[in-house]
Order: C-alpha cells, then sequence, then structure tokens
C-alpha cells in the first residue's frame, strides 16, 4: 500500500471515531415489568431512557416473545376529561444528554397477548430499537410488588 492509500485510511478511521464518538449512548435505567393481576393477558414496563451522547435519538420500537404484540404507549386525556392509553406510532424522543421516562401513567411499553403470566421474579427479553443507536437487549424484571413514584 503507498503512502497515499494509508493516509486516506487513518483520515477514514479518524473521522469514523469522531462520528462514532458524536452519536447517542443509550442506557436503560431501573428497568421493570408488571401485570395488573397473576391472570392478566396484557402488561407493561417502565424504565428511564438515557442518552448520554451528544446526539438526540428516539425508540421507535420494542420486541419481545413474551408477547403477541408490544407497543409504545401513552395516556392523553380525551375531550370529555378522561385518560385513554393510546399507542405512539413515532416512538419517544431521547434527548442528547437528557432522560426519558417510561413511567406509570405515562408514556410507557405495553405488553398485549402474554405468552404467559409474568410471575414476580421473572425476567423479560426484550429488545429495544432506538432510531441512531440501533438495538439493545435488556432482560427487564418483573416487579408486580413495586409501587408508582408520585
Amino acid at each position: 500500500m503507498n503512502i497515499r492509500n494509508q493516509m486516506a485510511g487513518l483520515a477514514l478511521a479518524a473521522l469514523s471515531a469522531t462520528a462514532a464518538w458524536a452519536d447517542p449512548v443509550i442506557e436503560i435505567v431501573d428497568p421493570y415489568a408488571r401485570v395488573a393481576s397473576p391472570t392478566a393477558m396484557s402488561g407493561a414496563a417502565f424504565m428511564v431512557l438515557r442518552n448520554t451522547g451528544d446526539t438526540d435519538d428516539r425508540l421507535i420500537a420494542v420486541r419481545t416473545q413474551a408477547a403477541a404484540k408490544s407497543e409504545l404507549h401513552t395516556h392523553k386525556e380525551n375531550d370529555q376529561g378522561v385518560m385513554q392509553m393510546m399507542a405512539v406510532e413515532d416512538g419517544f424522543a431521547v434527548p442528547a444528554g437528557g432522560d426519558h421516562a417510561l413511567a406509570r401513567g405515562g408514556d410507557h411499553v405495553m405488553l398485549m397477548g402474554l405468552s404467559a403470566p409474568l410471575a414476580q421474579g421473572d425476567a423479560v427479553p426484550m429488545v429495544f430499537v432506538f432510531e441512531k443507536a440501533g438495538e439493545i437487549a435488556v432482560d427487564v424484571p418483573v416487579d408486580n410488588e413495586r409501587k408508582p413514584e408520585n
């Protein structure tokens, strides 16, 4: 390899390292899943999404084999003043250097058509799909006894 090719290779490597440094770095903090009752066919997962990088990102999907369907959901008040749960098609923004909380009564991961009951102490394997950070696999512990944060 001649010197020009070596220099071009080094420049490309430096550029790639710089681009990787600016990418979002996502952490899944304090995750847990729960169901309302032992026989429930649906459940939910909660956590804090932390972006320690310099680039905004977005959670766009969650996959798990523990449920027939998993969706990103939120609660919104309808015209009659009643809170309704609904799917969020465009996902949840996670700002650079910031957090996005998925909490009871707010944004969360909805698990519908559970393949088995979510028993206290179990773990639910989940894959969180981010627009820029890609896929992050997490075993989310089941904690049906946890009290909601206020």
